[in-house]
């Protein structure tokens, strides 16, 4: 059976997924609110239509003839276009709304993983009245995290002893939009990534990846939706060990378990803690960047993944390339907060293989986000525009070449952080963990 995928997103995140089945014997169609100019050259046809509209998307899917979807960004998940596509007769690989409600309410998640005695679950508590979350902070022995319940694309978190104080905390309550605050314990260790393929029961892992959410080097400034990210050659990360790896799999495993029909991506954000694996958060998609770290070396073709999910066959064992990767994100000036738009992107495909092959055996990827394409070349808008993946044998090595070819875009206009995958930094993560642990 010839197969027609819609691609429903058009971020990075997308694009490293149009990309994957761009290699693949499917004819790809995507649509999104902003057209991605690399996506719109990889697919046969790309509609710009509001994605949160199941409405929108389904018409569109059935103009094109699609037999399998898949669906990016968390929005329209929680708009339920998994639900139509699905009642359409187009097998989306992706949570429907209520089982995307393991991202899209974080009250939900922490009470679901109470129930089902999913491990790692951090102390917590739920609360829909301000002063209430307010005289909790003040009464709780310790820090805290704060948490809208809601989706806040990776900005809304405070943390009580890192960026914020207990009295900035509540200010940030009383001040904000948010109806439902989940208050839990602060944890500290190092965070990682691990994303499942997940459908029929069954969960295939990926290897680990660190994001890097704060804005500026050093891990400085406010969060951000991601400044880039770093995977090893290897399932796990330099700081911990295979069987620390292999005990946030189970966590997934048991998740999987309790979800009881789940299919699509299942993100979990971890820290990796003297007291063991404990969950930050779920995701009911791919990471944005963390997408754009493992599909490069993801050797298992993506469509047969989809197929067997459909047909309700066994999942595909995945195999990976023992290959670091490292991304970084060139951002407009004054991302998060004040953003400039109106750069031109002066860096292309061409550009970054040219780099990558002058660094020896590598290579060097580009992926658009959010920017505009107008008839005299690609301009940034307001939020994070490009990023560049360096993949090669060795973290140091995938670094070098990621950041020799996001370097070729100028600086004028543009931030990026050029630490991530740096020597320095990554070892700062293997001595941290060192000293929790008092190695």
């Amino acid at each position: 059976m010839d197969e027609t995928v819609l691609l429903v997103g058009g971020g990075g995140r997308e694009h490293a997924i149009a990309r994957a089945l761009a290699d693949t014997d499917a004819a790809l169609y995507a649509c999104a609110g902003n057209r991605n100019p690399g996506i719109a050259r990889l697919a046969a046809g790309f509609e710009t239509l509001e994605t949160t509209n199941p409405t929108a998307v389904r018409s569109y899917a059935e103009e094109v003839g699609a037999t399998l979807a898949v669906i990016g960004p968390e929005a329209p998940l929680q708009a339920g276009v998994a639900d139509a596509l699905d009642e359409a007769g187009v097998y989306a690989f992706g949570p429907q709304e209520s089982e995307a409600r393991i991202e899209t309410d974080k009250a939900f998640q922490r009470r679901f993983m109470r129930k089902h005695d999913i491990p790692g679950c951090p102390d917590f508590e739920t609360f829909e009245d301000t002063e209430a979350a307010c005289e909790y902070i003040d009464e709780y022995d310790g820090d805290l995290a704060v948490k809208p319940a809601g989706l806040t694309g990776g900005k809304g978190v405070r943390v009580i002893g890192d960026q914020v104080t207990a009295e900035e905390a509540k200010e940030y309550i009383r001040d904000s939009e948010y109806d439902r605050i989940v208050l839990e314990e602060r944890l500290v260790g190092e965070e990682f990534t691990i994303q499942a393929f997940v459908a029929n029961g069954q969960l295939r892992v990926t290897p680990a990846v660190q994001d890097h959410k704060r804005a500026y080097e050093g891990d400085e400034g406010p969060n951000t939706g991601g400044m880039g990210a770093y995977s090893d050659a290897s399932l796990e990360l330099p700081f911990m060990s295979e069987a620390e790896y292999n005990e946030a799999v189970d966590v997934l495993r048991a998740t999987v378990d309790a979800l009881d029909g789940y299919k699509g991506v299942l993100y979990g954000q971890f820290m990796l803690t003297t007291e063991g694996i404990k969950v930050v958060e779920f995701n009911a998609r791919f990471g944005d960047p963390e997408a754009m770290n493992t599909l490069p070396v993801l050797n298992t073709n993506f469509l047969d993944v989809l197929v067997a999910a459909r047909e309700e066959e066994s999942l595909p064992q995945l195999s990976f390339s023992p290959r670091a990767t490292v991304c970084k994100y060139a951002v407009p000036d004054g991302y998060p907060t004040d953003p400039e738009a109106g750069t031109k992107v002066a860096i292309d495909d061409d550009d970054v293989a040219r780099i990558a092959a002058e660094h020896g055996d590598g290579d060097a990827l580009l992926y658009y986000a959010s920017v505009d394409e107008r008839d005299d070349g690609i301009y940034t808008t307001t939020s994070r525009s490009f990023a560049v993946v360096g993949v090669a044998e060795s973290i140091t090595d995938a670094e070098e070449i990621a950041d020799a070819a996001i370097r070729e875009a100028g600086e004028d206009g543009l931030r990026v952080r050029h630490d991530i995958g740096k020597p320095d930094l990554v070892q700062q993560r293997i001595d941290h963990m060192a000293d929790l642990r008092g190695e």
